[in-house]
């Protein structure tokens, strides 16, 4: 009846965990695991018959955390289609241009970012919680459509080194080898767990619930949406073994809160990622909260899975002092083979720098539309990273740099060049340049470089409101520097690397 879709992980809970609480809000069950399965049931038949959803077909999901986002995630599923999840931190702008490149029939989002993308789409736009909402639970239950391991089940989009969105086509095989590599490698779970989302269910937060779900462990949504250090210790208080994604941001903050010793044996795994840790961060986490600390390496295109710490691992590389296991990234995840590879793709022997490659079962059918950035990513059969990195004889990786000139601030990815885009349309500018610093707080900083436009004066203000217009809060610069010029190779390239140097060596102000 399912084939391989991915709304079968559900099956389990609804019938051995039919009146147990399946989504909390705090510490109040919205949905049991039997309501659950109901309500995902009869809104794909609401997709299906209000909005024409089958198989195959996309539907989109620019929304902040909801109780109705997992449903309205395996409802997607159920009834034959393709989620395609949004930060919910996007512009409408951005958010739209992904609805419309990502084929979306329609879209479910919140009422505080619903208004804005109504403008931008042509698409119909369900806000949780309001009338179309509501119809779409109306109908009866209909049965899972059934679909092909390779067919298509999420569409993660994630920017290159163009800026331009490009939508990686993860299958439900990629998501169940996900899944059950988590099952394998990570951390038990039982109905004992909860999952508790203080990050975006659009990445990596519900991409990782799958294996919880799965196993009938409750997911709760803090009551302020977000990530709070108080309320996620008084949510860790309610008694359950919960597990949570952070960033190296929020983990430095959890390590240094006070209330950081009441936590022990109350965490089960936080899952740290979406940017480099240091070993400092690490050896204050463990000394704080115990051995609990995850850190694991992934990319949309094999999500949450290349390779990882354990917490195992990483706690004893803590108590023996070794820097170069908790510099590493750890080891290759269950069902993957993980080298690292000259410009020829040969294979680099332990201790050389090479660009990260991948084969195994998580790895991304290709981009959406995007034959030739598919070619070049899968090119021969395994996807190349764009990381650079090392191995040592322990077969732990080390990254070592990026390749591409992704900015990670706070967790989040900002590729300079549609930040430059954005700056480079004022008058007053003819040239930027956008580079990260290294920031103790958020990893890194955003930093722009203008070469102002003949007789013109630059004005930061308006290029801040230019961004702010445009492109997410987190993607703006933090500081605007005027120059002359930009430093550039022969070949005419911009050096970057200088950019960087010079930005690290002044001070900049936070807005």
């Amino acid at each position: 009846m399912y084939g391989a879709n991915l709304a079968g992980l559900l099956d389990g809970p609804a019938h051995w965990a039919a009146d147990e609480a399946a989504i909390l809000v705090g510490d109040r069950p919205e949905r049991s695991w039997g309501e659950l399965a109901e309500a995902v049931a009869r809104r794909a038949a609401g997709l299906r018959d209000r909005h024409g959803v089958g198989a195959g077909d996309a539907v989109a999901l620019f929304a902040s955390n909801h109780t109705a986002y997992i449903e309205s995630l395996f409802s997607i599923w159920h009834a034959g289609g393709v989620a395609v999840p949004i930060s919910s931190r996007l512009h409408a702008r951005e958010a739209a241009d992904i609805v419309d490149r990502g084929h979306a029939k329609l879209c479910f989002s919140t009422a505080d970012v619903a208004a804005d993308l109504v403008a931008e789409v042509e698409v119909p736009v369900v806000v949780f919680g309001e009338d179309e909402d509501a119809a779409l639970l109306a109908p009866e239950p209909i049965a899972p459509v059934a679909r092909a391991a390779t067919d298509d089940a999420w569409t993660f989009f994630t920017s290159g080194t163009t800026g331009k969105p490009k939508g990686a086509r993860l299958s439900h095989h990629n998501l169940f080898a996900m899944t059950a590599a988590y099952l394998a490698d990570a951390a038990t779970v039982t109905p004992e767990d909860s999952m508790i989302h203080v990050a975006a269910l659009s990445h990596a937060s519900g991409l990782m619930s799958l294996p919880f779900l799965c196993r009938g462990a409750a997911q709760v949504l803090p009551p302020s949406g977000g990530f709070d250090a108080d309320e996620l210790f008084d949510l860790l208080a309610t008694g359950r073994r919960s597990t949570f994604f952070v960033p190296p941001t929020l983990l430095r903050r959890l390590s240094a809160h006070p209330r950081a010793g009441e936590a022990a044996g109350r965490i089960g795994t936080i899952i740290a990622g979406a940017a480099p840790l240091l070993p400092a961060d690490l050896r204050d986490a463990v000394r704080a909260l115990g051995p609990v600390v995850w850190n694991g390496y992934g990319q949309g295109e094999s999500p949450c899975t290349i390779t990882a710490n354990g917490k195992a691992a990483i706690g004893a590389a803590v108590e023996a002092g070794d820097e170069e296991a908790l510099r590493s990234v750890g080891v290759a995840r269950v069902g993957l083979i993980v080298r690292v590879v000259d410009e020829d793709d040969r294979e680099l022997p332990t201790g050389e720098v090479g660009e990260v490659v991948v084969d195994g079962p998580t790895v991304m059918a290709g981009y959406l539309d995007m034959p030739e950035a598919t070619a070049q990513t899968l090119r021969g059969g395994c996807l190349h990273t764009g990381d650079l990195g090392r191995f040592d004889g322990q077969g732990r990786l080390t990254l070592v740099d990026r390749a591409k000139d992704v900015i990670i601030t706070g967790g989040y990815n900002v590729y300079p060049r549609e930040v430059e885009d954005v700056i480079d349309l004022d008058p007053a500018v003819a040239e930027v340049a956008v580079v990260g610093v290294e920031d103790p707080e958020w990893g890194e900083l955003i930093v722009a470089f203008v070469v102002p436009a003949a007789d013109a004066e630059v004005d930061e203000a308006a290029l801040d409101r230019r961004c702010l217009d445009s492109i997410a809060r987190h993607k703006r610069p933090r500081s605007y520097n005027v120059v002359a010029e930009l430093p550039r190779n022969p070949a005419g390239k911009v050096l970057k690397g200088q950019l960087r140097e010079l930005a690290a060596g002044s001070a900049h102000a936070q807005r």
